[in-house]
């Protein structure tokens, strides 16, 4: 199956742009420019704080639904702070992404895997809410 405009629900970026992410604090990178370069290859939404800000600057990379039907799940990248690194992603995405493109080499480097987030309406443990 062709991947790209004709697959039904294509890849989807989710770039982090709050309180760390997108922000002054991480320097050497237009967040404009890379916002829009992904954009010119997969939608792009942009997101509150994900609440990984030790990894700023997040760029979820979520699979087609080939990719779905293939078994694959968001991939997690962090400290995309040069423009290779945007490049690489865009790269990979415009090659099908999750499911579809092994995950490059290089991006190797950038995955991880987000801690569980606890629900904000969910008790401290061991105590009551």
């Amino acid at each position: 199956m062709p991947i790209g405009p004709t697959d039904p629900v294509p890849c989807r970026v989710t770039v982090c742009r709050d309180c760390c992410c997108g922000s002054p604090k991480v320097t050497g990178i237009d967040h404009a420019e890379q916002t829009a370069r992904l954009g010119r290859e997969a939608p792009v939404r942009v997101s509150a704080c994900l609440d990984v800000c030790d990894q700023a600057n997040v760029v979820v990379v979520q699979p087609s639904s080939a990719g779905r039907a293939a078994g694959a799940g968001p991939v997690w990248l962090g400290l995309v702070n040069d423009t290779d690194a945007t490049e690489d992603i865009a790269a990979w995405v415009r090659a099908g992404g999750p499911g579809v493109a092994p995950l490059p080499d290089i991006l190797e480097l950038y995955a991880f895997t987000p801690r569980e987030r606890r629900s904000r309406s969910a008790p401290p443990p061991g105590g009551v809410g």
